[in-house]
Protein backbone atom coordinates (compact mmCIF):
# COMPACT_ATOMS: atom_id res chain seq x y z
CA UNK A 1 0.00 0.00 0.00
CA UNK A 2 1.31 3.43 -0.94
CA UNK A 3 1.89 5.61 2.14
CA UNK A 4 -0.02 8.91 2.23
CA UNK A 5 2.15 12.00 1.95
CA UNK A 6 1.62 15.53 3.21
CA UNK A 7 3.36 18.84 2.63
CA UNK A 8 3.91 19.30 6.40
CA UNK A 9 3.47 16.66 9.09
CA UNK A 10 3.37 17.83 12.71
CA UNK A 11 3.97 15.32 15.50
CA UNK A 12 2.24 16.41 18.69
CA UNK A 13 -1.15 18.02 19.25
CA UNK A 14 -0.39 20.16 22.27
CA UNK A 15 0.12 23.92 22.39
CA UNK A 16 3.01 23.86 19.89
CA UNK A 17 1.45 21.50 17.37
CA UNK A 18 -2.02 23.00 17.23
CA UNK A 19 -0.76 26.59 17.19
CA UNK A 20 1.69 25.82 14.40
CA UNK A 21 -0.85 23.89 12.32
CA UNK A 22 -3.29 26.79 12.51
CA UNK A 23 -0.53 29.30 11.73
CA UNK A 24 0.60 27.34 8.66
CA UNK A 25 -2.95 27.10 7.35
CA UNK A 26 -3.45 30.83 7.85
CA UNK A 27 -0.27 31.50 5.87
CA UNK A 28 -1.49 29.43 2.93
CA UNK A 29 0.11 26.00 3.44
CA UNK A 30 -2.21 23.69 1.49
CA UNK A 31 -1.62 20.34 3.20
CA UNK A 32 -0.96 20.00 6.93
CA UNK A 33 -1.23 16.73 8.86
CA UNK A 34 -1.15 16.21 12.62
CA UNK A 35 -0.23 13.07 14.57
CA UNK A 36 -1.73 13.07 18.05
CA UNK A 37 -3.16 10.03 19.90
CA UNK A 38 -4.94 11.77 22.78
CA UNK A 39 -8.64 12.59 22.60
CA UNK A 40 -8.41 15.25 25.32
CA UNK A 41 -6.43 18.48 25.03
CA UNK A 42 -5.02 20.07 28.21
CA UNK A 43 -4.08 23.67 28.84
CA UNK A 44 -1.14 22.55 30.93
CA UNK A 45 -0.25 25.85 32.69
CA UNK A 46 -3.39 25.47 34.80
CA UNK A 47 -2.22 22.13 36.24
CA UNK A 48 -0.13 23.97 38.85
CA UNK A 49 -3.27 25.88 39.88
CA UNK A 50 -5.16 22.58 40.21
CA UNK A 51 -2.34 21.34 42.44
CA UNK A 52 -2.75 24.50 44.54
CA UNK A 53 -6.55 24.35 44.83
CA UNK A 54 -7.16 27.35 42.55
CA UNK A 55 -8.55 25.49 39.50
CA UNK A 56 -10.08 22.16 38.48
CA UNK A 57 -9.32 19.78 35.64
CA UNK A 58 -12.55 20.88 33.95
CA UNK A 59 -11.03 24.37 33.65
CA UNK A 60 -8.20 23.12 31.45
CA UNK A 61 -9.68 20.30 29.37
CA UNK A 62 -11.27 20.36 25.93
CA UNK A 63 -11.99 17.54 23.46
CA UNK A 64 -9.05 17.34 21.05
CA UNK A 65 -11.46 17.38 18.12
CA UNK A 66 -12.55 20.87 19.17
CA UNK A 67 -9.05 22.33 18.89
CA UNK A 68 -7.63 20.57 15.82
CA UNK A 69 -8.10 22.96 12.85
CA UNK A 70 -10.82 21.74 10.49
CA UNK A 71 -8.54 21.58 7.45
CA UNK A 72 -5.83 19.51 9.16
CA UNK A 73 -5.58 15.77 8.41
CA UNK A 74 -5.52 14.27 11.90
CA UNK A 75 -3.92 10.87 12.52
CA UNK A 76 -5.17 9.68 15.91
CA UNK A 77 -2.08 7.59 16.51
CA UNK A 78 1.38 7.86 17.98
CA UNK A 79 4.76 7.89 16.29
CA UNK A 80 7.10 4.95 16.82
CA UNK A 81 9.91 5.91 14.43
CA UNK A 82 11.10 8.50 11.95
CA UNK A 83 13.11 7.70 8.82
CA UNK A 84 14.58 11.08 7.86
CA UNK A 85 16.38 9.61 4.85
CA UNK A 86 13.12 8.41 3.31
CA UNK A 87 11.06 11.32 4.76
CA UNK A 88 8.63 8.89 6.38
CA UNK A 89 7.25 8.44 9.90
CA UNK A 90 5.99 5.13 11.30
CA UNK A 91 2.85 4.96 13.40
CA UNK A 92 1.92 2.53 16.16
CA UNK A 93 -1.09 1.35 14.18
CA UNK A 94 1.20 0.07 11.43
CA UNK A 95 0.83 2.87 8.90
CA UNK A 96 3.61 4.96 7.38
CA UNK A 97 3.16 8.62 6.46
CA UNK A 98 5.43 10.58 4.14
CA UNK A 99 6.27 14.24 4.55
CA UNK A 100 7.81 17.19 2.78
CA UNK A 101 8.68 18.89 6.05
CA UNK A 102 8.40 17.28 9.46
CA UNK A 103 7.88 19.22 12.70
CA UNK A 104 8.49 17.44 15.99
CA UNK A 105 6.71 18.83 19.04
CA UNK A 106 5.50 15.78 21.00
CA UNK A 107 6.62 17.28 24.30
CA UNK A 108 8.68 15.46 26.89
CA UNK A 109 7.72 12.83 29.44
CA UNK A 110 8.43 12.24 33.12
CA UNK A 111 11.64 10.28 33.60
CA UNK A 112 10.70 8.13 36.57
CA UNK A 113 13.90 6.10 36.20
CA UNK A 114 16.06 9.15 36.92
CA UNK A 115 15.18 9.01 40.64
CA UNK A 116 14.84 5.49 42.09
CA UNK A 117 11.76 5.17 44.26
CA UNK A 118 10.04 8.27 42.90
CA UNK A 119 7.41 6.40 40.90
CA UNK A 120 6.58 4.25 43.92
CA UNK A 121 6.42 7.31 46.19
CA UNK A 122 3.96 9.15 43.92
CA UNK A 123 1.73 6.05 44.04
CA UNK A 124 1.22 6.72 47.78
CA UNK A 125 -0.95 9.46 49.36
CA UNK A 126 2.20 11.24 50.63
CA UNK A 127 3.79 12.32 47.33
CA UNK A 128 2.51 13.86 44.11
CA UNK A 129 3.20 16.14 41.16
CA UNK A 130 1.34 18.66 39.03
CA UNK A 131 3.18 17.62 35.87
CA UNK A 132 0.69 14.84 35.07
CA UNK A 133 -3.04 15.66 34.88
CA UNK A 134 -4.08 12.58 36.84
CA UNK A 135 -1.89 13.63 39.79
CA UNK A 136 -2.65 17.36 39.99
CA UNK A 137 -5.92 16.98 42.01
CA UNK A 138 -4.16 14.47 44.27
CA UNK A 139 -1.51 17.10 44.97
CA UNK A 140 -4.06 19.52 46.36
CA UNK A 141 -5.72 16.74 48.37
CA UNK A 142 -2.34 15.96 49.93
CA UNK A 143 -1.37 19.57 50.61
CA UNK A 144 -4.74 20.89 51.78
CA UNK A 145 -5.21 18.10 54.34
CA UNK A 146 -1.75 18.51 55.85
CA UNK A 147 -2.08 20.26 59.22
CA UNK A 148 1.32 19.50 60.73
CA UNK A 149 4.63 17.89 59.81
CA UNK A 150 7.09 18.47 57.01
CA UNK A 151 6.20 19.42 53.44
CA UNK A 152 9.05 19.11 50.95
CA UNK A 153 8.94 20.65 47.48
CA UNK A 154 11.51 19.41 44.97
CA UNK A 155 12.32 21.21 41.70
CA UNK A 156 14.58 19.30 39.32
CA UNK A 157 16.51 21.15 36.62
CA UNK A 158 16.72 18.13 34.27
CA UNK A 159 14.55 19.17 31.30
CA UNK A 160 11.56 20.12 33.47
CA UNK A 161 9.07 22.15 31.39
CA UNK A 162 8.96 25.64 32.90
CA UNK A 163 10.47 24.39 36.14
CA UNK A 164 9.87 27.59 38.21
CA UNK A 165 6.13 27.00 37.78
CA UNK A 166 6.64 24.06 40.12
CA UNK A 167 6.80 26.74 42.84
CA UNK A 168 3.15 27.63 42.33
CA UNK A 169 1.81 24.72 44.42
CA UNK A 170 4.22 25.69 47.19
CA UNK A 171 3.07 29.30 47.46
CA UNK A 172 -0.61 28.44 46.95
CA UNK A 173 -0.36 25.80 49.68
CA UNK A 174 1.57 28.12 52.01
CA UNK A 175 -1.13 30.75 51.55
CA UNK A 176 -3.76 28.14 52.41
CA UNK A 177 -1.87 27.01 55.51
CA UNK A 178 -1.50 30.61 56.61
CA UNK A 179 -5.21 31.32 56.13
CA UNK A 180 -6.22 28.18 58.03
CA UNK A 181 -3.86 28.90 60.93
CA UNK A 182 -1.60 25.85 60.59
CA UNK A 183 1.46 27.41 58.92
CA UNK A 184 3.39 27.49 62.21
CA UNK A 185 2.95 23.72 62.65
CA UNK A 186 4.28 22.83 59.18
CA UNK A 187 7.95 22.84 58.22
CA UNK A 188 8.38 23.72 54.54
CA UNK A 189 11.55 22.72 52.69
CA UNK A 190 12.26 23.76 49.12
CA UNK A 191 14.96 21.78 47.30
CA UNK A 192 16.02 23.28 43.98
CA UNK A 193 18.56 21.46 41.84
CA UNK A 194 19.65 24.61 40.03
CA UNK A 195 21.30 27.72 41.43
CA UNK A 196 18.23 29.98 41.22
CA UNK A 197 14.51 29.74 41.85
CA UNK A 198 13.91 31.42 38.48
CA UNK A 199 15.94 32.42 35.44
CA UNK A 200 16.81 36.00 36.39
CA UNK A 201 18.54 37.43 39.43
CA UNK A 202 15.68 39.82 40.27
CA UNK A 203 13.00 37.15 40.00
CA UNK A 204 15.15 34.88 42.17
CA UNK A 205 15.35 37.59 44.85
CA UNK A 206 11.60 38.20 44.78
CA UNK A 207 10.82 34.51 45.10
CA UNK A 208 13.31 34.03 47.91
CA UNK A 209 11.74 36.95 49.75
CA UNK A 210 8.27 35.43 49.31
CA UNK A 211 9.57 32.09 50.54
CA UNK A 212 11.12 33.77 53.56
CA UNK A 213 7.78 35.39 54.40
CA UNK A 214 6.27 31.91 54.75
CA UNK A 215 9.26 30.50 56.61
CA UNK A 216 10.33 28.25 53.75
CA UNK A 217 13.79 26.73 54.09
CA UNK A 218 15.37 27.08 50.63
CA UNK A 219 18.24 24.86 49.51
CA UNK A 220 19.62 25.36 46.00
CA UNK A 221 22.14 23.06 44.32
CA UNK A 222 20.32 20.14 45.90
CA UNK A 223 19.07 17.09 44.00
CA UNK A 224 17.12 14.05 45.14
CA UNK A 225 19.09 10.90 44.30
CA UNK A 226 16.67 8.37 45.76
CA UNK A 227 13.30 8.18 47.54
CA UNK A 228 12.33 5.64 50.16
CA UNK A 229 8.51 5.74 50.12
CA UNK A 230 8.15 3.27 53.01
CA UNK A 231 10.03 5.43 55.50
CA UNK A 232 9.17 8.65 53.60
CA UNK A 233 12.83 9.64 53.31
CA UNK A 234 14.67 11.56 50.62
CA UNK A 235 18.33 10.89 49.88
CA UNK A 236 19.95 14.12 48.73
CA UNK A 237 23.01 15.05 46.72
CA UNK A 238 24.48 18.48 47.41
CA UNK A 239 27.67 20.37 46.68
CA UNK A 240 28.84 19.43 50.17
CA UNK A 241 28.07 15.72 49.98
CA UNK A 242 25.01 13.62 50.75
CA UNK A 243 22.15 14.06 53.20
CA UNK A 244 18.73 12.69 54.07
CA UNK A 245 15.42 14.43 54.72
CA UNK A 246 12.12 12.98 55.96
CA UNK A 247 8.79 14.15 54.59
CA UNK A 248 5.09 13.96 55.39
CA UNK A 249 4.05 15.51 52.08
CA UNK A 250 6.29 15.54 48.99
CA UNK A 251 5.72 17.58 45.84
CA UNK A 252 8.03 17.03 42.86
CA UNK A 253 8.68 18.82 39.60
CA UNK A 254 10.37 15.69 38.26
CA UNK A 255 13.11 15.12 35.67
CA UNK A 256 11.88 14.71 32.09
CA UNK A 257 13.20 13.00 28.98
CA UNK A 258 12.37 12.98 25.29
CA UNK A 259 10.29 10.17 23.75
CA UNK A 260 12.55 7.18 23.08
CA UNK A 261 11.84 7.14 19.34
CA UNK A 262 13.61 10.50 18.89
CA UNK A 263 17.04 9.08 19.71
CA UNK A 264 16.24 5.75 18.05
CA UNK A 265 15.54 7.66 14.82
CA UNK A 266 18.94 9.35 14.91
CA UNK A 267 17.49 12.81 15.50
CA UNK A 268 18.87 13.52 18.98
CA UNK A 269 21.96 15.52 19.91
CA UNK A 270 24.76 13.82 21.83
CA UNK A 271 24.40 14.03 25.60
CA UNK A 272 20.94 15.62 25.47
CA UNK A 273 18.90 12.74 26.95
CA UNK A 274 17.40 12.15 23.52
CA UNK A 275 16.18 15.65 22.67
CA UNK A 276 15.98 16.80 19.04
CA UNK A 277 19.20 18.32 17.71
CA UNK A 278 18.10 21.62 16.16
CA UNK A 279 19.79 24.93 15.57
CA UNK A 280 18.59 26.91 18.63
CA UNK A 281 17.95 29.99 16.50
CA UNK A 282 16.28 28.62 13.35
CA UNK A 283 14.82 25.46 14.99
CA UNK A 284 15.94 23.49 11.93
CA UNK A 285 17.55 20.08 12.45
CA UNK A 286 21.31 20.28 12.12
CA UNK A 287 21.63 17.18 9.90
CA UNK A 288 18.21 16.95 8.26
CA UNK A 289 17.07 20.36 6.94
CA UNK A 290 13.49 19.23 6.29
CA UNK A 291 13.05 18.34 9.98
CA UNK A 292 12.18 20.98 12.56
CA UNK A 293 11.42 20.92 16.29
CA UNK A 294 10.04 23.25 18.93
CA UNK A 295 8.72 23.12 22.46
CA UNK A 296 9.85 20.79 25.21
CA UNK A 297 11.48 18.24 22.86
CA UNK A 298 13.86 20.69 21.15
CA UNK A 299 17.38 21.63 22.27
CA UNK A 300 17.07 25.43 22.19
CA UNK A 301 19.35 26.38 25.11
CA UNK A 302 16.60 27.97 27.16
CA UNK A 303 13.89 26.90 29.57
CA UNK A 304 10.82 25.53 27.76
CA UNK A 305 7.53 27.32 28.43
CA UNK A 306 4.24 28.23 26.82
CA UNK A 307 5.50 31.78 26.45
CA UNK A 308 8.54 30.48 24.57
CA UNK A 309 6.20 28.81 22.08
CA UNK A 310 4.68 32.16 21.22
CA UNK A 311 8.08 33.12 19.84
CA UNK A 312 8.97 29.72 18.37
CA UNK A 313 5.75 29.05 16.42
CA UNK A 314 6.07 32.12 14.13
CA UNK A 315 9.75 31.29 13.51
CA UNK A 316 8.99 27.74 12.34
CA UNK A 317 5.90 28.85 10.38
CA UNK A 318 8.08 31.36 8.50
CA UNK A 319 11.16 29.16 8.09
CA UNK A 320 9.48 26.11 6.57
CA UNK A 321 8.45 27.86 3.33
CA UNK A 322 11.50 30.16 3.40
CA UNK A 323 13.92 27.23 3.49
CA UNK A 324 12.16 25.63 0.54
CA UNK A 325 12.96 28.58 -1.74
CA UNK A 326 16.31 29.51 -0.21
CA UNK A 327 14.94 32.53 1.62
CA UNK A 328 16.18 34.17 4.80
CA UNK A 329 15.35 32.28 7.97
CA UNK A 330 14.02 34.00 11.06
CA UNK A 331 15.77 33.56 14.40
CA UNK A 332 14.43 32.70 17.86
CA UNK A 333 16.37 34.55 20.56
CA UNK A 334 15.59 32.10 23.36
CA UNK A 335 12.82 34.17 24.99
CA UNK A 336 11.03 32.30 27.72
CA UNK A 337 8.84 33.20 30.66
CA UNK A 338 7.87 31.67 33.99
CA UNK A 339 4.74 33.00 35.70
CA UNK A 340 5.08 32.18 39.40
CA UNK A 341 2.64 32.88 42.19
CA UNK A 342 4.07 34.31 45.40
CA UNK A 343 0.83 33.90 47.36
CA UNK A 344 -2.80 33.01 46.68
CA UNK A 345 -3.40 36.40 45.07
CA UNK A 346 -0.11 37.68 43.58
CA UNK A 347 2.17 36.55 40.77
CA UNK A 348 5.37 37.66 39.02
CA UNK A 349 6.78 37.05 35.54
CA UNK A 350 10.38 35.94 35.05
CA UNK A 351 11.03 36.81 31.39
CA UNK A 352 14.47 36.32 29.85
CA UNK A 353 16.37 35.21 26.76
CA UNK A 354 18.78 32.28 26.48
CA UNK A 355 21.57 34.44 27.95
CA UNK A 356 19.38 34.93 31.06
CA UNK A 357 19.09 38.65 30.36
CA UNK A 358 15.72 40.14 31.24
CA UNK A 359 13.45 40.53 28.23
CA UNK A 360 10.23 42.15 29.49
CA UNK A 361 7.16 42.08 27.28
CA UNK A 362 6.37 45.66 28.26
CA UNK A 363 8.66 48.33 29.76
CA UNK A 364 6.08 49.39 32.33
CA UNK A 365 4.92 48.28 34.85
CA UNK A 366 7.68 46.12 36.28
CA UNK A 367 6.33 42.59 35.85
CA UNK A 368 9.02 41.03 38.04
CA UNK A 369 7.31 42.57 41.05
CA UNK A 370 4.47 40.37 42.35
CA UNK A 371 1.08 41.85 41.41
CA UNK A 372 -2.53 40.87 41.89
CA UNK A 373 -3.32 41.95 38.33
CA UNK A 374 -0.75 39.47 37.01
CA UNK A 375 -2.31 36.69 39.06
CA UNK A 376 -5.75 37.42 37.67
CA UNK A 377 -4.41 37.63 34.12
CA UNK A 378 -2.47 34.37 34.38
CA UNK A 379 -5.28 32.44 36.04
CA UNK A 380 -8.33 33.76 34.16
CA UNK A 381 -7.40 35.79 31.06
CA UNK A 382 -4.48 33.79 29.70
CA UNK A 383 -6.53 30.57 29.30
CA UNK A 384 -9.05 32.43 27.14
CA UNK A 385 -6.22 33.84 25.02
CA UNK A 386 -4.95 30.30 24.63
CA UNK A 387 -8.24 28.75 23.53
CA UNK A 388 -9.43 31.57 21.30
CA UNK A 389 -6.23 33.03 19.81
CA UNK A 390 -3.11 30.92 20.18
CA UNK A 391 -4.68 27.63 19.12
CA UNK A 392 -6.17 29.40 16.12
CA UNK A 393 -2.78 30.52 14.86
CA UNK A 394 -3.25 34.15 15.86
CA UNK A 395 0.30 34.64 17.08
CA UNK A 396 2.98 36.73 15.38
Amino acid sequence: MIAPRHRVVIVGGGNAGISLAAKLLRSGCPDVALVEPNEVHHYRPLLSYVAGGAATLDDLRRPQVDVVPADVHWYEDRVTAVDPQASVIRLAGGRSVGYGDLVLCPGSEVDWDAVPGLREAVATPHASTSYLPEHAPETWQMLSTLTSGRAVFVISDRHVPCSPVGLKPLFLAAGHWCATGVLDTITIDLLVEGARLAGTARADRELRAAADDYGVRVRTGTAVSRVEPGSRTLHLRTAHGTDTLPYDALYVAPPHRAPAWVAASGLASAGSDGFVDVDPQTLQHRAHPRVWALGDVATVDTSPSGGALRKQVPVVAHNIPAALVGGTLRHYDGYTVAPVTTSRHELLLAEHNRDEHEEPTVPFPDLVRPRRSLYLFDRYVEPQVYWHRLLRGKVS
